[in-house]
């Protein structure tokens, strides 16, 4: 059985857009047959957390310094290449690397 994957929701103030963006992701997701566990934080904080995730998506610039991967979640805002997005998360969650 694959090792279940963590996502990192990240936004601005690690509250409102991520929490948005976390509940889509996880609705869509489900719809799917796919899990995931979740934690939200804010840009600054990404460094500390970051070697506890599989992956982020972020509504705000990430540090350059931060190494693994990182979808930006600009279409949960804007409606404009969403599905795009959500086949990209779901694509890295059912990666077996």
């Amino acid at each position: 059985m694959a090792k279940r994957k963590t996502i990192l929701f990240v936004c601005g103030t690690g509250v409102a857009t991520s929490t948005v963006v976390n509940a889509t992701v996880t609705e869509e997701m489900k719809k799917r047959g796919l899990t995931f566990d979740a934690l939200q934080a804010k840009a600054t904080e990404v460094p500390s957390l970051v070697d506890g995730v599989d992956f982020i998506v972020s509504t705000t610039p990430i540090s350059a310094s931060v190494t693994k991967p990182v979808i930006k979640g600009l279409a949960f805002l804007t409606g404009i290449g969403k599905d795009a997005v959500l086949d990209d998360i779901a694509a890295r969650l059912t990666a077996t690397t």
